[in-house]
Order: C-alpha cells, then sequence, then structure tokens
C-alpha cells in the first residue's frame, strides 16, 4: 500500500507494518493513513509518503530501498506493533540481533541470529529525546527503548539507520512501538491509549521530524 501528498519541498517517508503471525490486526496502517492526509498549514509545504510493509524480510530488502530510491526522502518515520507493551515506545537503537525462532508472514526464519556479523548496535541518534518530548506534550504516555526486539521492527530499523549513513540516504530516522488499540480505535484493555491519541501523539512526532530534517545538514547530491 503506498499513499502519496503533492509534491513539495521536504519530502517525508512514513511506514507501518501488515499483520503477523499472533497479530492478525495492526493498528500502524491506519494510524500511517491518518498521518498522511492530515490537513494543516504546516505540512503546506511537505511531500508526505506513506507506506506498509509486508511483515516480512523479504519485502523490507526490497522495499525500503525501492522507496528511497524513488522519493529519495529527508526523514524516515517508522511505526510497529508491541502489543505487549500499554505505551509508546520510542526507541533509540537497532540491535544486530534478529530471531531464529520466530518465522516471519511469508513463514521465512532466518538462520544467522544477526543482521551483519561483528557489527555493534546502531543508534538513531538525539533526535530520540526530542521526539519523546513531543509525544509526551500531547499528554500520552511515552517513553524511551533501548529493545527493539529481534523481529521485523528492529531489522527495519537497523536498515533504516544504515540508509542515513548513505550519501543520498534520509537525514534522519526514528522508529516508534505503539501499543495494541482495538479495530474500532478505543484503547485495549489494560491500555489507556486510543487510536486518536496514536494520530496526535504522531503529529506531533511528525512536525518535530520535520523541523529537525530542515535543521540538518544537505545531503550530498
Amino acid at each position: 500500500m503506498a499513499i502519496r501528498q503533492m509534491t513539495a519541498a521536504l519530502r517525508i517517508l512514513i511506514t507501518g507494518f501488515g499483520p503477523f503471525p499472533g497479530a492478525p490486526y495492526n493498528p500502524t496502517p491506519a494510524l500511517v493513513e491518518r498521518l498522511v492526509k492530515l490537513r494543516r498549514p504546516a505540512f503546506d509545504d511537505v511531500e508526505r509518503i506513506g507506506h506498509v510493509f509486508p511483515v516480512s524480510y523479504r519485502a523490507v530488502d526490497a522495499e525500503l530501498p525501492a522507496l528511497l530510491a524513488m522519493h529519495r526522502p529527508d526523514a524516515l518515520l517508522m511505526f510497529g506493533l508491541a502489543a505487549r507493551t500499554r505505551h509508546l515506545r520510542i526507541e533509540t537503537r537497532a540491535r544486530n540481533a534478529v530471531t531464529t525462532l520466530w518465522p516471519d508472514a511469508d513463514r521465512i526464519k532466518l538462520r544467522s541470529a544477526s543482521i551483519t556479523p561483528g557489527a555493534d548496535a546502531r543508534s538513531f541518534g538525539p533526535h530520540s529525546d526530542k521526539l519523546l518530548r513531543a509525544a509526551r506534550a500531547t499528554g500520552i504516555d511515552a517513553r524511551t527503548s533501548r529493545d527493539a526486539g529481534r523481529y521485523l521492527c528492529n531489522y527495519l530499523s537497523w536498515r533504516a539507520i544504515e540508509a542515513t549513513t548513505t550519501p543520498q540516504g534520509p537525514r534522519l530516522a526514528a522508529f516508534v512501538h505503539v501499543p495494541l488499540t482495538a479495530r474500532d480505535g478505543c484503547a485495549w484493555p489494560g491500555s489507556a491509549i486510543t487510536a486518536e491519541q496514536l494520530v496526535d501523539a504522531g503529529e506531533a512526532m511528525l512536525l518535530k521530524l520535520l523541523k529537525l530534517a530542515r535543521q540538518a545538514e544537505p545531503r550530498s547530491a
């Protein structure tokens, strides 16, 4: 799924994930769609591209480079589901770890427990704390996290941070884990966060990321 607004000076790619084994409903596609379609003066000079990845290693490896090459976004804001978490989690790093136990939506298990042999964890950067403050300003329970897991969310985070180190890659990347919500947008039992609150926090983080992208050093041609 891809959603695109009209061409503008600054570009941001906003992504989510589809359902996966154990999670037949994932709230991130609806969140991505809402954030792409928000009408605000602050977005008048911004091109927002939405994309929902299948929960597949093969899909991430094929689709992320294609999206970056096609759109050349200045920033990348990614969302994933943390079904057992009841607050918003802003990831600060990607671990060089991947599960060999749980298959992806293609029923594929990886054979190696690391993404890049011998590499250390990769940090998103100090902007993670600024996104945290932006999210908390909306009243949502948001916290930073140093553990994005060992599944597709962590894998995508690794590949996205990797992309920011390339001359034509995005200037900034961020990954946010959201709690499960009900299909009708209400809070999930045990959580106080609704789909509408996720949109409010997502908008605040999006605006902050756009501001930081404008302040970042220009990319190489």
